[in-house]
């Protein structure tokens, strides 16, 4: 990038986490509590992109902010439709509204030791992917699930999946929740998260000042400058790094 644009480049946040003991994602947290923490009210901010992860901020700012991957979201939705319609994503999540809940493979789904670990817990492609699918219909190996039936039972481990998680960080129901990333334009997903977080409310991140398909991009936009003011971009409580470390390599033009 740096030879192709002729700019000074910052990248490759992750690897000096990692040398400190720390997962390395999710990295957004420490963004997350500088833009959207309030002194008034407790705020879960839920990223929707391949992988779904969240960000407790509690609004005792002497309290640590949390934050983990929850498990699979537009990546297995958007793999299972471009295998199935030959487009890369379900506009509005129609073709899943249209689907029947498969509740054994549901069950079988969140079975999956990954959604019983503490955090802190990262995952990605390496984890839930089109393998990680396959072997999971491979335990029905009867079945004759619809392809629209299979979609919608996606839907609903994303959001169980999230929700869970949200349920554990605030027992009380009280924080509001703001939702962020592409899975913001998948209503459907939206609608099932909605109404599985009852009497809590959601809104996108637009609500804060920052449109939902602009957080990510905004965030490492924000880590580059961390970077370059030599402050930390990391947060221990939640990558369980051994400290708040400096962020990315500079790579001059």
């Amino acid at each position: 990038l740096a030879e192709l644009t002729g700019k000074n480049i910052v990248a490759d946040f992750r690897r000096r986490d990692l040398a400190a003991g720390g997962q390395a994602a999710p990295l957004v947290p420490a963004f997350h509590r500088s833009v959207f923490q309030s002194a008034d009210v407790d705020r879960i901010i839920v990223n929707l992109g391949g992988i779904a992860n969240l960000t407790f901020l509690p609004k005792n700012t002497q309290l640590p902010v949390l934050g983990l991957d929850t498990g699979p979201a537009n990546l297995l939705l958007d793999y299972w439709h471009q295998l199935h319609w030959h487009k890369s994503y379900d506009t509005e999540g129609k073709k899943a509204s249209a689907g029947k809940l498969i509740a054994p493979l549901l069950k079988q789904g969140l079975a999956d030791d990954f959604f019983a670990l503490a955090a802190p817990k990262s995952t990605g492609r390496e984890k839930f992917n089109p393998e990680w699918l396959s072997r999971l219909l491979g335990k029905f190996p009867d079945n004759k699930f619809n392809s629209k039936d299979v979609l919608r039972t996606l839907v609903e481990l994303t959001a169980v999946s999230l929700t869970d998680q949200i349920n554990q960080l605030d027992s009380d129901a009280k924080a509001e929740v703001y939702i962020c990333g592409g899975g913001w334009q998948n209503s459907f997903l939206i609608n099932r998260i909605r109404s599985l977080i009852l009497p809590r409310q959601l809104a996108s991140t637009a609500n804060l000042g920052i449109p939902p398909q602009d957080v990510e991009a905004v965030a490492f936009a924000w880590l580059a400058w961390r970077h370059h003011q030599k402050k930390t971009g990391n947060l221990p409580s939640v990558t369980g790094a051994k400290g708040g470390r400096i962020l990315g390599g500079f790579y001059p033009a």
